[in-house]
């Protein structure tokens, strides 16, 4: 299961993308994309979830009051490198376009109103896009690996990232110990 996150500061709009991705399916070729949708109205919420939650495909509104999604599928991208990404927007400015392309490596920028055939396409040209290059990637990897290029430990932690973003991450304390959980660090310090 495709599992995808959707940003909109519209919460109709977010409801009526989760009412379209469930009632039709995402498919490309002959492979259909089941889908689990998360929906945010909020860019912060977003990214908290992408701290800790792998997705496959995130798709986003560029005008947003927080941020706008070129700025959200950046720090996306740096969380979760691997998620395809999408523009969904109102808004076409040529630089805007530029910029996602550029900058964040979007996958495909979707005009509104969208269409619905289009839109549920591209998501899964997106998903299938996005399991040839992992495809190709973990290819890679074992040729590295059976070359002595890459280690067989780094090969492992590269797969536990993809699966559990954050979990190769450690917190290390000033005197060296190892924190296990961050958000009470400053507490031991009172």
């Amino acid at each position: 299961m495709s599992h995808i996150a959707i940003v909109d500061d519209e919460v109709a709009i977010l409801h009526a993308l989760r009412r379209l991705l469930k009632a039709v399916p995402c498919a490309y070729g002959n492979q259909v994309f089941p889908l689990r949708v998360d929906i945010f109205n909020s860019p912060a919420a977003a990214l908290d979830s992408l701290s800790h939650v792998p997705y496959d495909l995130i798709l986003t509104d560029y005008r947003m009051p927080e941020m706008d999604g070129v700025t959200l599928l950046t720090e996306a991208r740096a969380r979760q490198p691997d998620a395809a990404r999408l523009i969904l927007s109102g808004y076409a400015d040529l630089n805007v376009l530029v910029r996602a392309i550029n900058e964040v490596e979007i996958f495909r920028f979707i005009a509104k109103p969208w269409n619905d055939y289009e839109l549920v396409a591209a998501i899964g040209q997106a998903l299938h896009n996005r399991e040839l290059l992992l495809e190709n990637r973990r290819l890679a990897d074992e040729t590295r690996v059976k070359a002595g290029n890459m280690s067989a430990q780094e090969l492992e932690a590269k797969r536990l990232e993809a699966l559990e973003p954050g979990i190769t991450k450690v917190n290390w304390a000033e005197d060296g110990s190892v924190v296990l959980d961050a958000e009470f660090q400053d507490l031991d310090k009172t």
